[in-house]
């Protein structure tokens, strides 16, 4: 396993982060506490969870279930010393917490006392922001994003009482260090420079979703990622399962995401299909599991601290761990490079 400093800390993260958001739905406990297991067996370091998990399906009668399933985990094992553990607050609009309310000063002690206890922690090691108040053009909204209604004051005064008490839980020693997710190249760049101008905690990660079939990152959020040090956490880095194959032709095997969202978030359409195939074929050619390939080409990308990865199965977990120590070669990066310009945004 190769490991990763976590922006500008002293810490390190393996290349490959376990996701936790079907523990509590598609996954029990106790297979949560195998998958856990297992991949601290292999090396991962680093787990990765959200007040609003679990999902698929999502409701308010589950919500906070992926939580306490680790905190169960972290008070039988005792090796709360053996992971770093990021957790998310939601941001605005996410009816099944606090009815949507927005992140604030407020929002922030409630949720983070909730996800301390449902953890059962004395602290969260990166505290990340779900996504930001203001929206933003993530989860398919690139397609019809307008950012023109938003006040620029009032989102820099925002930040600054966030990064204000954010300090505040820093100092009692709630949480390390902060991060982002769901965000945009201005978007962080602001949270930075209010940060360094105030001497405010310096968020050291973003949390996007990135894939061979996603690749917002690699344009102005690449560039900020490299000169600021604050890299990437790449959420989806299989599409879903999409790059698995295991939806090819269009199928929906039971029990898999499709059974509860069908489109995939937005993920299924027309054109994903001969995208799909393009990559499931350059796998075969090189004789790679297509899974793995995936997940390999994402670790490989120079912004990249942790690709983080989900499983239902401990055989789809012991897939996904064999991508750790795969290094791809030129020629399959060229056949990649290729497809890409042939299917440069499929969803």
């Amino acid at each position: 396993m190769r490991y990763n400093k976590l922006g500008r800390t002293d810490i390190s993260v393996s290349a490959l982060c376990l996701g936790s958001m079907t523990w509590g739905t598609q996954n029990t406990a106790s297979e949560g506490h195998a998958q856990i297991d297992m991949a601290l067996d292999h090396g991962i370091n680093f787990i990765d969870t959200a007040e609003m998990y679990p999902v698929n399906p999502r409701s308010k009668e589950t919500q906070g279930d992926t939580e306490r399933v680790l905190g169960e985990w972290i008070s039988q094992s005792g090796r709360r010393q053996d992971i770093v553990l990021a957790t998310k607050i939601c941001g605005k609009g996410y009816e099944n917490v606090r009815n949507g309310a927005p992140i604030s000063p407020t929002t922030i002690d409630l949720a983070l006392e909730a996800s301390l206890r449902s953890l059962q922690t004395d602290y969260i090691d990166l505290y990340q922001l779900h996504w930001p108040n203001r929206g933003s053009y993530m989860f398919r909204q690139n397609w019809h994003y307008d950012p023109s209604d938003q006040n620029s004051d009032e989102a820099l005064d925002h930040m600054h009482d966030v990064l204000n008490h954010l300090e505040k839980c820093r100092l009692a020693g709630k949480i390390r260090h902060v991060g982002l997710s769901n965000e945009t190249a201005w978007g962080t760049m602001r949270w930075l420079q209010i940060a360094a101008a105030h001497g405010l905690p310096r968020m050291v990660s973003v949390q996007n979703e990135y894939s061979l079939l996603c690749r917002h990152f690699d344009l102005d959020m690449a560039e900020v990622a490299h000169h600021e040090k604050v890299g990437l956490l790449s959420f989806s880095p299989l599409a879903a399962g999409l790059l698995t194959g295991k939806y090819s032709g269009d199928v929906i095997p039971d029990g898999s995401r499709r059974t509860y969202v069908a489109d995939l978030g937005g993920r299924i359409s027309e054109s994903i299909w001969p995208a799909v195939d393009t990559y499931l074929d350059i796998a075969m050619t090189h004789n790679l599991n297509a899974a793995q390939m995936a997940l390999a080409w994402a670790q490989s990308r120079p912004f990249m601290t942790s690709v983080i990865f989900g499983a239902t199965t401990l055989e789809q977990l012991a897939i996904a761990l064999g991508a750790a120590d795969i290094t791809l070669g030129p020629d399959i990066l060229d056949d990649v490079a290729t497809a890409y310009r042939q299917f440069p945004m499929p969803f």
